[in-house]
This record gives C-alpha cells, structure tokens and sequence, in this order.
C-alpha cells in the first residue's frame, strides 16, 4: 500500500525508560485526551523498542517503521521503496512466500504496509496469544530475506497494477501523485512520485532490490512498535532473543542532504490526462518540516481552510459561490520542509481562472487578518476528535507512536502536540499564513482533459532510467529446505475478548434504542436508522431516497446547512447523514461532554429537514459533478450497473444514487414526502455506543426523540425483491481510461436464510481477504491485478453476490476466466480443513476489530435490528461460524455461486478486451460509456 502523505484531500478521489505524561491539558470546553502510556529502550544494535500494555483488548498490534521511504528512492528508481514493500512480504531463508498471511490473516488478524516519503512501515493485528511468532517473523525478514527474480517480476507486476488502479484509471491520479510533486520541488527527491513510474519499475534489477534491502533494512534504522495485551517482561525477553543477535553494519545509513532551495518567483504547471471530467487546480507553496516550531500553526491553518463543511473553503467555492464540487488543503509536513496546498476540482462548466481567483481570495484573507475565536476554537476541536478517533484502535496508537518517532523526531511528541496545537493563537495562525503563503512563493498546477493540450504540443518525454543502479556482493538468501529452516516459536494461551453487552428499550413512540458501552475513550457514536432506503424511490426518481437523506444535515426548519455544519463541527463532533438500498440514516460521533448538545442537533436534522429549494439545486449540481468524474472511473460504473443487472425489474433494479435524469426531475416536495412517509419513530431505531453507559443512553434517547410523533397511519410494509430476469454480459467502453473492471454477479441471500453463515464462509474462500482464492490466482500467482475480491451481500428479502478485481485492458478476458475457474472448483471439491480453518479465523477477527470501535459495534447492532437478528448474536456469531463445514461451504457454492448464472459487467478500454470477451460471451452487450443510460432496463440510451 502507497501512502500519499503529500495530498490526501481529495475524496474523490532505549535503556529502558518509563514515559507516562500527564493527561494533556486542554481548555475547559474540551475533553481530556488520555496519554498513550509507553516505554521505549535501544538494543545495543540500535533497534528501537517502544512498547504500550492495554488489557481491554485481546489482541496485540506488532508495527516495525524503518527510516526509509520513497525520497530514499535510488535516482531512475521511482518508486523503489514501494515496490520494496511489497517483496517484504514473501519468503526469507526460514519462511515460505506468504508465510505472514498464514501468521496474521488465518488466524483472524490482518497485516499491511505503507510507503511514505520518509518512511516505511509494516504492521500486523493478531491475537495477543500469537505475539511471539510475529517477532520471530519480523526479525527473520529484516534478516534474511528471499529476493530472487521470479519474486521480483510478479510483484513488480502487482505494483504496476496499483499504478495503473491508483493513478492512470483514477480520474485525479496523474494530477495528486505525479504533477503535484513534480512542480512543487526542483531539486529535493520528494519531487519523484511514491508510486514510480512503469518505465522505472521495468528497469529495476534483482541487485538494485538486494541492494537497497541491505542498505536500509537494519536495526539501527528501524523501531519495533507493540500495542495491545501482553507482558512487557516477555516481550523484552523476546525482543532480546530474536532481534538482539542481528548485527548493526559497519558502513554509515545514507541519508538524504540535499535542501529544496526558496522559491523566489510563482510558477505554472500545466497538466493533462486523458480522463479528466472536471478540471481541477492546486496551489502550493513551500512549507515547513513537521519538527518546525510553525508546523502546530500550520496544521490549525490548514483545518481552518479545509476541514468539515464549515470550512472557509467548502463555504465559498462549494457552498456560497458554488464553482468547486471539492474543495480542499493540506499542510503536508514531513521530515524535510514539505509544502501546503489549496485545490479545487471544478464544478461543470466553471473555469480554472474562477477557481484559482477564489482559492486566493481565501489565502489573502488569511495573510490579512487572523481567524476568529469561534474559528479557532472549532478548528482545535476537529484536530482534537481526529486524535482520539485514531487512537480508538491499538493499531491506531501504534501508527501514532511510530508516526511521531520518525516524522517528528521524538515519540514523546505523540503525548504533546495536543497541546501544542491548544496553545495556538489567531495571530500565530495569521504570522504563519504571512510567511509561507506569499503570493510570489506560489506555484500553480492547472489539469485539464488531454483533449485540451495545445496543438501540436506533446507530452514532454522522461529520460530513459538506467539499467542498473547498484551492484550487490552481499549474502544472497534463499529458502532452506525444510528440514533446516527454524522453526517459528508456538502459541501461547488464547485471551478471551470481553464483548460488549447491548442494553435496549423501546420508546412510547415506537422508537427502538440500543446501547453499548464499548471504550472508556472518551467518543460516542450515535446512529439513527431509519428502515427505508433506495426501494422507496418513486417511479423515474432513482437517487431521491438518497438525496433526501444526504439533504438531512442541509438546513431545517431553524437552521441553516452552514448553521448545523458550524454548531457541530465547533464541538469537535461529526454529523452526517445518507441513504443506501434498504436504509436511510443519521451518524454522530463526539465527545462525551458534547453528546447532549449534539444530539439536539442531530434530533432537529432527523425530525425537521427543510429540503430548501436552493439547497437541493446546490446539492443535485454536486452530485451531478460527482457522477461525471464517477463516470471515468471502471470500478464505479460497473457498480453502477450492478443494480439494473442484478436487480432489474424490482425496487432495487436502479441506481442508489440517481442518475443525470432522475437528479434532474427531483423536486423539493418530492423528498418531503419520501421523509413524512418512512421518518417516523416506529420505522426507526438509535443505537449509541462508546463511553456511554445504558442509563445515560436512554435518557439522552428520551431527550432528544421522546417527543417525535408516530403518524397516526399505519407503517407500510417493505416490498419483496424477487429478481426474475437472466444474467447478461455487458461491456462498457470508458476509452482512455487505465484499467477495466471485471466482475461477475448475481441475486443472492437473505440475511435471515438459513445458510447465512456457510455462505458468508463460501464468499471469503472466495474473496475474503489477502490469501483467499481469488487473489491467490490473479495477483499473487500472476501479478495481474492489485487485488482480487468476493463480497456476499445480504437483505432483507434478496440480496447478492460480487467478484471482482481491476486490471489492466489487455488482461480483463483471462480475468474473467480466472474468477469463473475459482467459483467452479469451490462447487466441485470440498475445501481443505486448514484453508477453512483460516477463512473461518479472517471471518471472526474482522468481526471483533469491528467491535471494538464505537462506529464498527454502532453498525453491527444497526444490521441486527434492521434484520431482526436477536442482539446476543454479538456473543454467538464466532460459533457460528466455526461450526460452519466444507460441505456446507460446497452446497452453497453450488446453489448460489454458479457461474453459468452469473452475469458479467467489464468497464475499462474496450477495444482492448471486447473481441476476446465476445469470444467467451456470445450475448456480450458492448455500450460506449457516451451511450450509457442507466435509467433505462438496456443501460443504453
């Protein structure tokens, strides 16, 4: 995984030492922020040990950050330290390829890694029992790490695929990973894109890889980061054991010394891409390095402008002058002085000039006074309740730990930039706009359509990577046989999760509440589901249940939308609303000490929208802008077309979102009464979950929705969706466009079938996860896509199933082959008890991660009482699915998963594949993406 520190705005896009700080101080309208309690000591080889106990949880998150991300990057090698990421997962001298995945994936836990500019870092969940095999393993791979040229060329391919996924088939991609950096720095390597370039990728080397593992991947480069339940005496000992023999190398760490010289002069960059359906602009300027006295300034700064929709950006480009569909900042504050950043993607038939005139009107308006109290205070707030929403998870502490040790410099920082942030004044945040945001240190990067390059002006041509940048005459590993490979250490006892215990009551007026207590971290989440979704749309009015639920927080009858986006986001919280198939809802999340005055707000959103003529014309202009870059996208017009193809000739058959012509007929009255028909108590239930305590939950309940009226008419019933129609295979041609799609899909269960859970087993065999079958064929044994996936999703009466994956046009044919091969031998032989046992295991630990968060247990209670699932599932759900069989998992494969009824919708480049697709799908429907209409049952206009 590439994380894009720089820019990520768009959405469409050590002796040992006791560190316990004092709780951080904060003013008295905000809630204390515990410390992340830590110790921290250095091994004699320069290993860095961090290490925070938490008991409430069963399991422990193991996170080792080396000092090495992509500005390390050899120069010709962009994206070498990415692509160097993905080779840590596979084999070292005592663990075969893929040897992590049966470590943390089968046994309910998960792993991962990123890549920054600065940084790399892996990280794994596994329950706390298995802590000690995942420090062998982690010291084994910095240690001994296979790299040979078969392993090298597939996951070159995977990485390739991520390039074209993230950036060639993502409308915005070229624009924030590629031009952004390239005319932003001149001479500093933050300039080269994170995630390379084909050209540099193909002529990487197996000595370049051998190289720079040796080079980097050190002890006295790296910081072993543990999270969760265990005894810090054994972990030591561990620690001691497995990472104390590996020796520090004599030869000194590179280090990047070169400075980015002042920018003097503004510039202009001008950039283009061939699906590109809005145009966009970026501003930037040099900025600070994260361990600058100015970064806290900045980063309050940067939430002033940007963060929530009471954001001085999002009220005048998006919200009063309606020219931006997203308007956004970033002070991104790495190591080396990085940059801050304004940007907008243009609404339709708005300028690039309207957009960069606004977007500096706003910074002038910093440079020229200082913000107000209320401001200042909200912004404080939002960067508080991001801090505690990350600190939720013991991934997210251990993140946060590693963030500051290599970024800032000092891990402590993790304990003091809350209140860094606090001590922040108007004036400081002026000062600061002053001195980094000066007009002639500006630099401007416009990005149009290719269509619109000049005449006879080509892209100018990269210079040819050299063909080998490192010479290795190191120790080259490979793996032992088995007989003498070491083996991984054993398991310990399991620890036993204390799950929550739902309380609930029933309202007078028929208004269903749930509460559980899930953290003592002070957030609370509070969810109102109402039991009307996209099924309810009127006839030719596909997307006005969904619009109707996101126009919820957009004005009531006393509060304006910037009114309600202003009270909310100056208490820290985070409201929203939005509409899906079956459900319509309304989601808090706040602070304790802010829940009451919150909840009042999200109460009037519920019960009294005003669905304002002129709201709706701003928000169906939005969402038509949203649509057009949706439109260039493969994956999202393939789950466009899911509805109709699945689902067509029932209330599901549309899309949720609407299309151009159903947004275009929708009128203030219609969702009126979409609202007075469905948003009644007695369709309706709250669920509150966090640091809230049963008592308090049904009174804050009584408070804000004790008083909400049930209609005198009776609740009309929920239709049946009963899909009759066969499947199709569809191609839509999105010429230009990066990758294509390929899924197969068709009807599926009820959540309340009695094969429920062996089918929720079958889809993750399937699909579920890094190791299941899919992505075993088509990325890891062929490095044919990024990612490979399953989903079972069910309803209330029908629901459905979806495989997928993206890959390149060439490749969409043997794709398809590929995941109907998959569907075939899961029906035609039973799986194996070790593969169940380790599907089964990613099932039951996704489902406790999910627990433990206040939204993650908030939706899980939502789904139960929306399905009429008994609440005390939450303790029955992981017997249920361990008693799940293989031959259960076959008989439902055989019954659901056929793939002669699948349909098939490919979205991407479709001169590339639909002669090879026309070969296996004689009925293939091919519809050129200016033809599509998914208004009507041909998607054709």
């Amino acid at each position: 995984m590439l994380r894009t520190v720089r820019a990520a705005g768009l959405a469409l896009l050590l002796a040992t030492s006791a560190l316990a700080p004092a709780v951080v101080a904060l003013p008295a309208a905000a809630a204390e922020v515990p410390p992340i309690k830590f110790t921290q000591r250095t091994l004699p080889n320069g290993l860095k040990v961090f290490a925070s106990v938490d008991r409430s949880t069963p399991n422990v998150s193991v996170q080792v950050w080396y000092g090495v991300g992509s500005k390390d990057d050899p120069e010709g090698r962009s994206g070498f330290a990415h692509l160097f990421e993905h080779l840590m997962f596979k084999a070292t001298r005592n663990m075969p390829a893929e040897t992590f995945d049966r470590m943390t994936e089968d046994v309910g836990g998960f792993n991962n890694a990123s890549t920054a500019d600065d940084f790399t870092d892996y990280y794994e969940v596994v329950p706390a029992n298995h802590l000690e095999r995942l420090i062998w393993a982690e010291a084994d791979r910095m240690s001994t790490l296979v790299v040979d040229e078969a392993v090298f060329k597939s996951e070159r391919d995977v990485v390739k695929e991520e390039l074209r996924q993230r950036v060639l088939a993502s409308p915005y991609g070229r624009l924030m990973a590629l031009y952004l950096p390239q005319a932003s720095y001149t001479v500093h390597p933050y300039k080269r894109p994170g995630i390379g370039s084909i050209e540099e990728l193909d002529a990487a080397t197996v000595d370049d890889v051998r190289a720079f593992h040796r080079t980097y991947y050190r002890p006295d480069n790296a910081a072993l980061v543990v999270v969760g339940n265990f005894d810090e005496a054994q972990l030591n000992a561990w620690v001691d054991r497995y990472f104390g023999p590996l020796k520090k190398p004599d030869q000194p760490l590179p280090r990047v010394t070169v400075k980015e010289p002042p920018r003097t002069k503004p510039g202009v960059f001008e950039g283009y891409g061939p699906n590109v359906p809005l145009p966009a602009v970026v501003l930037s300027w040099q900025g600070a390095a994260a361990s600058d006295p100015d970064a806290p300034a900045l980063k309050v700064l940067d939430a002033i402008l940007s963060a929530g929709k009471s954001s001085r950006l999002y009220n005048s480009l998006v919200y009063d002058k309606q020219i931006a569909v997203e308007a956004f900042s970033q002070a991104d504050l790495p190591q080396d002085p990085g940059m801050v950043l304004v940007g907008a993607i243009m609404s339709n038939g708005k300028t690039l000039a309207e957009g960069e005139a606004a977007l500096l009107a706003e910074v002038k308006r910093l440079r020229d006074a200082p913000p107000s109290d209320a401001e200042l205070s909200e912004a404080k707030n939002e960067l508080l309740a991001s801090a505690l929403r990350e600190r939720e998870t013991i991934e997210g502490r251990g993140s946060a730990l590693g963030y500051a040790l290599i970024v800032d410099g000092d891990a402590a920082a993790v304990n003091t930039e809350l209140a860094e942030l606090q001590a922040v004044t108007a004036a400081d945040v002026q000062r600061v706009a002053r001195k980094y945001l000066a007009e002639h240190r500006r630099m401007t990067i416009r990005y149009r359509p290719e269509s619109e390059r000049p005449k006879g002006e080509a892209q100018a041509a990269q210079p040819a990577p050299p063909k080998q940048v490192a010479t290795y005459d190191g120790p080259v590993f490979t793996l032992a046989p088995e007989a003498e490979r070491v083996k991984p250490p054993g398991i310990a006892e399991p620890v036993q999760p204390v799950l929550p215990k739902p309380a609930e009551t029933t309202l007078p007026n028929g208004l269903r509440v749930i509460v559980a207590r899930s953290s003592d971290l002070p957030l609370v989440t509070a969810d109102l589901t109402v039991k009307a979704g996209a099924w309810a749309d009127p006839q030719g009015l596909a997307g006005a249940a969904n619009m109707m639920a996101g126009m919820l927080t957009e004005g009531t009858k006393t509060r304006s939308a910037q009114q309600i986006a202003s009270q909310i986001e100056s208490l820290g919280g985070s409201l929203s609303s939005g509409g899906g198939l079956e459900t319509s809802s309304v989601t808090l999340n706040v602070m304790p000490d802010k829940l009451k005055a919150a909840m009042a707000i999200m109460a009037d959103v519920a019960r009294n929208p005003a669905f304002a003529g002129e709201e709706l014309d701003r928000q169906r202009e939005q969402a038509l802008d949203g649509l057009r870059v949706a439109y260039q996208q493969p994956g999202s017009v393939a789950g466009f077309a899911a509805a109709p193809v699945v689902f067509g000739g029932t209330p599901f058959g549309h899309v949720a979102a609407g299309t151009p012509a159903s947004l275009a007929r929708l009128k203030p009255a219609d969702l009126a009464k979409l609202h007075a028909t469905w948003f009644r108590p007695d369709n309706a239930v709250l669920v509150l979950t966090g640091d809230i305590s049963a008592e308090d939950g049904f009174a804050l309940a009584r408070q804000a929705f004790g008083d909400w009226k049930k209609p005198a008419a009776p609740l009309a019933p929920a239709p049946t969706i009963s899909p009759s129609g066969k499947p199709r295979a569809v191609a839509i041609d999105i010429p230009g466009t990066g990758q294509a799609s390929v899924n197969v899909m068709k009807p599926a269960i009820a959540r309340n079938d009695p094969d429920y859970y062996p089918g929720i087993v079958a889809a993750t065999v399937l699909g579920g996860g890094y190791s299941a079958r899919l992505n075993q064929e088509i990325r890891i044994k062929r490095g044919l896509s990024y990612g490979a996936r399953a989903t079972l999703s069910t309803a209330r009466t029908t629901g459905s199933f979806r495989a997928s994956a993206q890959t390149k046009n060439e490749s969409a044919a043997e794709v398809l082959d590929l995941i109907n091969a998959e569907l075939t031998k899961l029906a035609a032989a039973p799986a194996g008890p070790d593969e169940l046992k380790a599907r089964k295991s990613v099932l039951v630990g996704d489902y406790g991660r999910e627990l433990a968060t206040s939204g993650g247990l908030a939706d899980i209670l939502g789904d139960y009482a929306l399905y009429g699932v008994p609440l005390d599932e939450v303790g029955r759900y992981t017997a249920k699915v361990e008693a799940v069989d293989a031959a259960q998992v076959q008989a439902f494969t055989k019954r659901v998963f056929d793939p002669a009824q699948m349909s098939v919708v490919v979205a991407g480049d479709g001169k590339t594949f639909a002669p090879a697709l026309k070969a296996r799908l004689p009925t293939l429907e091919v519809i050129p993406a200016d033809q599509l209409d998914f208004d009507s049952p041909t998607m054709r206009k």
